[in-house]
């Protein structure tokens, strides 16, 4: 079994699939893994920390693909729309890929994939269970983006986060104001009031009330009632239009007070749904900074600008791309765990690569195995028929199909 870790090709992607302590986790039960010379420089891992975790490196990013079992990336095809199309004829008919896909925003690619007769597991589908946390790539990065998010208003804005009394006089605290409740959204209640900012935060979801005021946050509520604000793996559900004008209309108000704002609301698989309209940056207070998480998305503020820091009516908005690969360090540790974990749901005790569509993050993570799009919800977005039946378990996993005889 050969685990192939390819440097990442995206523009801007700074991140690596498998840090050296996640490939020590590995070699340690007999696993080769072979890394392409230079995958971690950017997050700090250099090629003889690898060669000391016991991986072999490889200058040849071909010689990746031809080798390896399984691939493991960051951001891997669907994910990564700028220049994973040079790697697919690389792929080989029984191969595992691993990594970060959009798939329910380029659903697409999981057709092309299994025209390709690999198998790829989108870590982005990790269901919402217990067993599953510590695979949550979503998790993990959102974690670091809303930390991030703190920092990078903290840098735009004309005032500083905590209340200070000096011989100059008093400076009040930020006032600082999270829209959503998620992962990026608590973590950024956390920072900021760690800095000593005043903290106030919303999110449609009633249950997050106690969240927010467990992280410092002081829940804001607005006199409107929400269609049912949560699906089944707890993230907020996309909500309708006449909604969303209510709470623009509740939410100016509170806006106009702020002096940092940072937004999160995020629907999977969607645009981002628009909180802050132009009109609303108007009224807010000149020097006010709006950080939107959900730019990548399309923006939770009108006025968004992906990869781009602008000013309209005196007030900084910033729609940061890919924030978690501007920390790369950690975000490799974390994402790197999430898929050391991941393995142990596809390599079995003998070390042979082995699929249990039985089991419910096998399910729910595939999307193109064996010539098909299994996943119902991707076969949904792409009109296909629902499947008759499930694969049985251990039947038809990648080694069974017709390829070269296995490496060890």
């Amino acid at each position: 079994m050969i685990i192939g870790i390819p440097t990442e090709t995206r523009p801007g992607e700074s991140r690596v699939a498998l840090t050296p302590g996640n490939v020590k986790a590995w070699t340690g039960k007999g696993i080769d893994i072979l890394v392409q010379s230079g995958a971690g420089n950017a997050a700090g891992f250099l090629d003889g920390a690898y060669e000391k975790a016991g991986a072999r490196l490889s200058s040849e990013r071909s010689s990746i693909f031809a080798e390896a079992d399984i691939i493991l990336q960051v951001q891997s095809f669907g994910a990564n729309t700028v220049s994973a199309e040079q790697d697919l004829d690389l792929l080989q008919p029984g191969q595992l890929v691993v990594g970060m896909m959009d798939p329910l925003g380029n659903a697409q690619m999981a057709q092309r994939l299994a025209e390709k007769r690999v198998t790829a597991i989108a870590m982005e589908l990790v269901p919402r269970i217990s067993r599953a946390q510590s695979m949550d790539v979503l998790s993990s990065m959102a974690t670091l983006a809303g930390y991030k998010a703190v920092l990078l208003g903290a840098c735009l804005s004309p005032r500083i986060m905590p209340m200070m009394i000096t011989a100059a006089g008093t400076l009040q605290p930020m006032r600082t104001f999270i829209m959503g409740a998620g992962v990026a959204g608590l973590q950024a209640c956390a920072t900021a009031r760690r800095l000593g900012a005043l903290v106030e935060a919303y999110d449609v979801r009633p249950a997050a009330r106690e969240q927010l005021i467990s992280v410092g946050a002081k829940p804001v509520e607005l006199a409107i009632e929400a269609d049912e604000t949560e699906d089944k793996g707890g993230y907020a559900r996309e909500q309708s239009e006449d909604f969303l004008r209510r709470q623009r209309e509740a939410m100016a108000r509170v806006l106009s007070e702020q002096d940092l704002v940072i937004t999160t609301a995020a629907i999977p698989g969607a645009r981002s749904p628009v909180l802050i309209t132009a009109e609303m940056v108007q009224s807010m207070k000149p020097g006010s900074v709006i950080i939107d998480l959900a730019a990548e998305r399309g923006g939770n503020c009108e006025l968004t600008r992906l990869g781009e820091t602008i000013t309209a009516h005196g007030v900084t908005i910033h729609g940061p791309d890919n924030l978690p690969a501007t920390i790369p360090a950690h975000a490799s540790q974390m994402y790197g765990k999430n898929m050391e974990v991941m393995l142990g749901f596809v390599i079995d005790d003998d070390g042979r690569l082995s699929l249990d569509f039985d089991d419910e993050v096998i399910r729910g993570t595939v999307i193109s195995h064996n010539g098909e799009v299994p996943h119902e919800r991707i076969r949904q977005i792409l009109g296909l028929p629902p499947r008759e039946a499930a694969p049985v378990a251990g039947e038809n996993s990648p080694q069974d199909q017709a390829q070269p005889e296995e490496k060890s």
